[in-house]
C-alpha cells in the first residue's frame, strides 16, 4: 500500500474513535507536511485520500474539516460541512426575482457578428473607454466622483482583490485586515506569502486606533477592509469613525484597499475612498450586483499606485471579458442594472425581515440591508458542533473559525447566508436551525 494511504489510515483511525471530533479543522496541508516530515504532495493526497472516503470536506479560503455520521468504509464520516447540502446557507449570491427579463434585451444588440466579433477581441486590464466611462458612473456618489482614468477591470472581484494586495504587500509583509475578514482575503495571503495581522473591531466595524496600535508592533505595508456591510458581522463604519481612520491612514502612510462588493445594497454611503481618494483603492464587482455568472471586477485606482496595480493584473492573468464589459456597459446605460440593484435590495429586507421573525430571540447581528447575519450562538454551543447539527439536518452554513484571522479568538458564532434559497426553503431551514440551537434539533 502506498505511504500516503498509510497516513490517511491512521487519520481515519484517530477520526472513528474520536480523537479527530466532527467539525474539528485540521492543518494547512503545508503544516501538515511539515508535521510529518513528508512532501507536501504527499500531504496532498492524504488530504484527497480522507476526502474520497467521506471522512473529511474541505473549502479554499476555509480549510478541510472533520465530518461526523456513519459512513461506508469502516469509521465515522463527517458532516460537519458537506460539499453540497440541500440548504446552502453558506454561499451567498443574490438572484431577484425577474432578472434574466430585465438582462435579456440589452444583450440583443451584441449578437449581431459585428458587435459579436468587436466584443470578442482581448481587452487588457484597462477595459475599454466606455466601459471606464460607465463603471465611474456606476461607483461615484455626491460626494465623491471617481475618474474614468483611475479604472482597472479583472476577470472578478477576487482577482482585482489579489491584483491589488500583491501589488501592496509583498511576501512576509503584514497585511492589517478586520479581526473577522472576508475568507478569500485569508486565502489569497496564504498563497502570496502575506502575514495577516488581525485588526480590532467592535460592532461598528474597525477601530480607527488599531491600525497605529499594530504598525507601532512592526511596520504594516496596507490596510484591507470592508467598511459597508462589513462580511461577516453587517457592521457599517460611522461617518465620524470613517474619518478618524481616514485621518490614522495619512499619518501613518498607509495606502488601503476598500472591498465595496456589497455596497450596493446601501446606496449613498460615503465610500472611503472619497476621504482619502490618493491612498484608497476601492474594488467592486457584477457578480453580486447582476448575476454570480458576470464575475467582472473592477477597482478605482488612485494615480500613484495605478501602474502597480495593473501590473500585477497582468502578471496574474487577470483579463477582463470583453463580451462581459461591454454587456454591463449596456446595462448601466439603459437602466437594467439599477433595476436588478432595486429588486435585490427590495429582496434583501425582506430576507432579512424573516430572519428577525424566525430567530427572535437569537442574538443577531446584522444589517437590516444585508444577506447575511451573523448569529452569536447560545452558550452550550461551539460553532463547529452547530455547523455539524445544521448539517445533520441538511442545512450548511459557515463558522466563524472561516472569517476569522487568528483562531486563537474565534467566536462561537456562525454566519448564515440568506441570499440563495428561495423564501420559503429559507423560513423552513431557518426554523429547523432554532429548533437546532434550542437543543430541539
Amino acid at each position: 500500500m502506498d505511504d500516503y494511504r498509510l497516513i490517511a489510515d491512521g487519520l481515519a483511525a484517530e477520526i472513528a474513535d474520536g480523537r479527530l471530533r466532527p467539525g474539528q479543522q485540521l492543518p494547512t496541508q503545508r503544516a501538515f507536511a511539515r508535521s510529518r516530515g513528508i512532501a507536501a504532495s504527499t500531504a496532498a493526497r492524504v488530504y484527497r485520500e480522507l476526502a474520497r472516503r467521506g471522512l473529511t470536506v474541505g473549502e479554499v479560503g476555509r480549510g478541510t474539516f472533520v465530518r461526523a455520521g456513519q459512513g461506508t468504509e469502516g469509521g465515522l464520516v463527517a458532516l460537519a460541512e458537506p460539499a453540497t447540502a440541500p440548504v446552502d446557507l453558506e454561499l451567498n449570491y443574490p438572484t431577484a426575482p425577474g432578472q434574466a427579463e430585465l438582462l435579456a434585451p440589452g444583450l440583443a444588440p451584441l449578437l449581431r457578428p459585428d458587435a459579436l466579433a468587436e466584443t470578442l477581441r482581448p481587452v487588457g486590464a484597462a477595459g475599454t473607454a466606455a466601459a471606464r466611462r460607465a463603471f465611474a458612473g456606476l461607483v461615484s456618489t455626491g460626494a465623491w466622483q471617481a475618474g474614468p482614468e483611475h479604472l482597472l477591470f479583472g476577470g472578478n472581484g477576487r482577482q482585482v482583490v489579489a491584483g491589488a494586495l500583491s501589488a501592496l504587500v509583498g511576501p512576509g509583509e503584514r497585511l492589517g485586515v478586520e479581526a473577522l475578514t472576508y475568507p478569500v482575503v485569508k486565502a489569497v495571503a496564504q498563497r502570496l506569502g502575506i502575514r495577516l495581522v488581525p485588526l480590532a473591531m467592535d460592532g461598528d466595524g474597525l477601530l480607527p486606533g488599531a491600525v497605529a496600535t499594530a504598525h507601532r508592533a512592526a511596520p504594516l505595508r496596507a490596510v484591507y477592509l470592508q467598511p459597508r456591510l462589513q462580511n461577516p458581522t453587517g457592521a457599517n463604519l460611522p461617518a465620524e469613525r470613517a474619518a478618524a481612520l481616514t485621518e490614522e491612514l495619512r499619518r501613518v502612510d498607509l495606502p488601503v484597499v476598500e472591498d465595496a462588493i456589497w455596497s450596493f445594497l446601501r446606496p449613498g454611503s460615503t465610500p472611503l475612498a472619497a476621504l482619502a481618494p490618493e491612498r484608497t483603492v476601492l474594488i467592486d464587482s457584477l457578480s453580486k450586483r447582476l448575476a454570480p455568472g458576470l464575475t467582472t471586477g473592477f477597482a478605482v485606482v488612485p494615480d500613484g499606485l495605478r501602474e502597480r496595480v495593473a501590473g500585477a493584473l497582468r502578471s496574474g492573468g487577470w483579463a477582463p471579458s470583453g463580451f462581459a464589459l461591454e454587456a454591463a456597459v449596456r446595462w448601466i446605460g439603459d437602466g437594467t442594472l439599477a433595476a436588478v440593484e432595486a429588486a435585490k435590495r427590495a429582496d434583501a429586507a425582506a430576507r432579512q425581515e424573516v430572519a428577525r421573525r424566525v430567530l427572535r430571540g437569537a442574538r443577531l447581528r446584522a444589517d437590516p440591508c444585508s444577506y447575511y447575519v451573523w448569529w452569536e450562538l447560545p452558550a452550550a454551543w461551539r460553532a463547529e458542533t452547530f455547523v455539524a447539527a445544521a448539517a445533520r439536518a441538511g442545512i450548511s452554513v459557515t463558522p466563524a473559525a472561516a472569517f476569522a484571522v487568528d483562531p486563537r479568538s474565534t467566536p462561537s458564532a456562525v454566519r448564515v447566508g440568506l441570499a440563495s434559497p428561495p423564501l420559503p426553503v429559507l423560513e423552513r431551514a431557518l426554523a429547523a436551525l432554532g429548533r437546532i440551537a434550542g437543543g430541539d434539533g
